[in-house]
């Protein structure tokens, strides 16, 4: 089993490159849900993730929903700045997804319904939008291995 990262409609291809390193580090998945806002054959995003791409368990979706039903099961935590409860609130295990909005905008209404007892936020200070996105998903991702005792990882 492995963490699974979801991108939905991500728009910066830097930020896009160094959440699939993270993600290759890890041993994590990434899913891609589209339109993306870039190519993927954009240098940004190839640069960013380096040589790592042979090591990325990558998947491209058309739609959240499409994720959802490839995987019926799964528990997702979206992270939103909305959020009541701290990315740190929750146990998380293997095979948990992890879901991302894009970043100008953050996740669609209609996601953050569809979990309501699963959205997680980063505590920021008050006067401060948002985290950047690829930070963001390294320091939840990071909490999950973190509580998962790094498996695979040395």
């Amino acid at each position: 089993m492995a963490f699974h990262i979801v991108l939905v409609e991500p728009e910066i291809p830097a930020n896009t490159g160094n959440i699939s390193r993270t993600c290759a580090a890890t041993g994590s998945w990434l899913h891609l849900v589209r339109p993306l806002g870039f190519s993927t054959d954009d240098k940004v995003l190839k640069r960013a993730g380096l040589d790592y791409w042979d090591k990325l368990h990558l998947a491209y979706h058309d739609s959240f929903d499409e994720v959802r039903q490839q995987y019926p099961d799964a528990r997702f935590f979206c992270a939103t700045t909305k959020a009541k409860q701290t990315y740190t609130d929750f146990e998380y295990r293997d095979g948990d997804f992890f879901v991302f909005g894009k970043e100008t905008k953050g996740l669609d209404p209609d996601i953050l319904a569809a979990h309501p007892n699963t959205c997680i936020r980063l505590p920021m200070g008050p006067d401060i939008r948002s985290l950047n996105l690829s930070n963001s998903v390294a320091v939840v991702l990071y909490e999950g291995l973190r509580q998962t005792g790094f498996p695979g990882l040395h």
